[in-house]
């Protein structure tokens, strides 16, 4: 079971939103709770959150559009969309935006245990935000940000080893030591 620092969530229904917040305070250090868009925007605009569980039916508009505000974030935010129904237009659509996670209500606990599992386990569809990224980033720009965050995230997994960063980058020390060297 993986952990980690904050969950966001979206939920109008009171009592599922209690059993998700109960489920994720097991799992994250800080749970943020909203009932409505308005109120997750809120929350959105004050923390970087690092799972969303979001209802995709809310009572003052689509859940799906809380995902543009996460791709202008700088933390890359994991999302377990939650829902009663989700027509295939929608469904495409999350997928589209990166949701590779969906619960249906109502809620089966070990169906909900493997979203979150596979959420934080599996390396995220990148595909968004490269498409979100063109005519904003040119593509030497975008590859020297790629290269430079993986590296950042390497050394620090591996506690400064560089023999660690250059095997979770599948790439030799000497690369690595090149690209270091750049970028100092």
């Amino acid at each position: 079971m993986e952990s980690v620092g904050r969950v966001l969530i979206v939920e109008d229904d009171d009592a599922l939103a209690r059993a998700l917040e109960t489920f994720a305070s097991r799992r994250a250090t800080t749970v943020h709770r909203a009932a409505t868009k308005a109120r997750a925007l809120e929350i959105l605009n004050e923390v970087d959150v690092d799972v969303l569980m979001l209802d995709i039916g809310l009572p003052d508009g689509s859940g799906e559009q809380l995902l543009a505000v996460l791709a202008e974030k700088p933390v890359f935010t994991r999302v377990i969309a939650v829902s009663g129904s989700a027509d295939p237009a929608i469904a495409f659509a999350l997928a589209q935006a990166g949701v590779r996670r969906f619960v249906t209500k109502p809620l089966n606990l070990g169906e909900l245990e493997r979203a979150w599992d596979q959420a934080l386990k599996e390396a995220p569809d990148l595909r968004p935000f490269i498409r979100a990224s063109v005519g904003h980033r040119n593509l030497h720009e975008l590859e020297g940000l790629v290269r430079d965050e993986m590296t950042s995230e390497a050394m620090a997994e591996g506690g400064g080893s560089r023999r660690k960063a250059s095997s979770i980058l599948g790439i030799s020390r000497q690369l690595l030591q090149r690209i270091l060297r750049q970028r100092d």
